[in-house]
């Protein structure tokens, strides 16, 4: 069996990275494609560490369980199948579904730190970074943690100001000049995802 092509995806929060696999799975056999998502590997609210007003910072390296993300990459790519309890981001509303992730001849991985983690960077067939503009990321945060993860509109403002923005310059926007795709979303990413669709559809 050979090895199977490892795709990374990241941009920063709000770029559009979860409707651009969404679309992009849409039409694709899931026993040629695998997709597993950091998202799934936040370490427990309780553990998170907390910024200077108490507030828990979901947006540092260490608030994912990074071992474990990359151990289950590393598993996949050997032909194995992985386990995950979804990660609910807190939503009372939401009930957490057991996750089962089949190795494929091409397994896509998104996240925040999917460039950051050396190890895992060092992994990658082909690097793939979404760009949007700051003031649209936040549009799109804020539609995304009110609706979908039931998060207040004045935490959502403050995590943006406080965490995700300084995360995104230090630890994304660094890595921008190393994607081999740079797919620009300040409008749509219908051209972008026509490119890594075919792409991908060329490998299996």
């Amino acid at each position: 069996m050979a090895k199977p092509f490892l795709i990374g995806i990241t941009g920063g929060s709000g770029s559009g990275k979860t409707t651009f696999i969404r679309q992009l799975r849409d039409g694709l056999d899931d026993e040629q494609v695998c997709y597993l998502s950091m998202d799934d590997y936040y370490v427990p609210r309780e553990k998170q560490k907390k910024d200077e007003n108490g507030v828990e910072n979901f947006d540092r390296p260490s608030s994912i369980c990074r071992k474990e993300f990359i151990r289950d990459v590393n598993l996949l790519l050997n032909g194995k199948t992985v386990t995950r309890k979804e990660y609910v981001f807190n939503n009372e509303k939401a009930t957490p579904r057991i996750l089962t992730f089949r190795s494929a001849p091409v397994i896509i991985i998104e996240g925040l730190f999917v460039f950051h983690y050396r190890k895992l960077r060092k992994m990658l067939d082909l690097r793939i970074f979404l760009h949007a503009k700051d003031n649209l990321k936040l549009v799109r945060r804020i539609k995304r943690d009110q609706i979908e993860r039931n998060y207040p509109l004045d935490d959502v403002l403050y995590r943006y100001e406080h965490h995700v923005l300084p995360s995104y310059e230090k630890y994304l926007e660094p890595y921008k000049e190393d994607a081999d795709i740079i797919v620009n979303n300040n409008t749509d990413f219908n051209m972008g995802l026509r490119v890594v669709r075919v792409f991908v559809e060329s490998l299996i």
